[in-house]
């Protein structure tokens, strides 16, 4: 993650929570007040946010001590120790929920993509996400699929052009579409198209796609259309695919399986913070 932009987006949160001050810690335990504390793993699954750890606490002030036991990607079991906190108490806990609520998000979503990945058990096809983030997390939430072994489709509407039925019926065909797009962008930028059948898709080879999507196509459907698709034109599925029926999709060749439910259906994984 962008360290610059990771400490602007945890001030922010530390401003929403604690406002002019912590009164409960602060007025119990004051400024001089030291002491430790672990953060535990509760249940099994891939640990994601170590930066949101140390440099969460480092905000607070600098002779706070974080001593990190798990990497991103590690995986967890029952009882594991995450990090240890050294530091002023008022610190340890006035930090403790935000970065708390961070790292268990972070971490389920990095668990579900782990499993997402080993479930459709292919080498020639990825696992990736897709922009239903949760609005302000995209940055935390793209970060954590990347540490569950996925892969980032683009981060928003502005690093990639992805021309969906909408887009299709407004102008009228695939190749106005695209046509449009290419009078107004540069060679670095992808156009992906959205396409559900087989006319679509030869309309989206004959308009220079780079990337073709196969929107809500079952896996005979998929391998069809990724046999049809030239091989220098990137291929996706996504839409109606899940942890109930990826293994389907293991050998239809298609380059990518976007999955919305890696950002929008996790579940939190279990983490807690113990006094030492």
């Amino acid at each position: 993650m962008n360290v610059i932009k990771l400490k602007k987006k945890l001030e922010e949160f530390f401003l929403e929570d604690l406002g002019e001050l912590d009164i409960s810690s602060q007025t119990i335990f004051g400024e001089k007040s030291r002491g430790e504390a672990v953060i535990l793993a509760k249940e099994e699954g891939v640990f994601a946010g170590a930066n949101v750890i140390e440099i969460g606490y480092s905000l607070f002030q600098s002779d706070i001590k974080v001593n990190l036991k798990k990497q991103d990607g590690d995986l967890l079991q029952k009882g594991d120790i995450i990090a240890e906190i050294e530091g002023p108490v008022a610190v340890i806990l006035s930090g403790e929920r935000v970065i708390l609520n961070l790292i268990q998000r972070m971490s389920g979503i990095a668990t579900l993509t782990n499993k997402a990945v080993h479930l459709l058990g292919s080498n020639t096809t990825r696992i990736c996400d897709t922009r239903k983030t949760s609005p302000g997390l995209r940055m935390f939430e793209k970060y954590a699929v990347r540490c569950g072994g996925g892969f980032n489709h683009r981060f928003g509407l502005y690093d990639g052009v992805m021309i969906k039925d909408n887009h299709i019926a407004f102008s009228g065909s695939i190749t106005n579409a695209v046509n449009k797009v290419r009078e107004s962008t540069g060679h670095m930028v992808k156009v992906e198209v959205e396409i559900e059948t087989e006319e679509q898709l030869l309309e989206a080879i004959d308009s220079g796609a780079d990337v073709i999507m196969f929107d809500n196509r079952s896996p005979e459907e998929v391998a069809r259309f990724a046999e049809i698709t030239p091989k220098h034109i990137i291929t996706e599925a996504s839409g109606g695919i899940g942890l109930h029926n990826l293994a389907d999709y293991r050998h239809t060749n298609v380059n990518y399986i976007s999955l919305g439910m890696l950002t929008h259906s996790y579940k939190s994984l279990d983490i807690s913070l113990n006094v030492k």
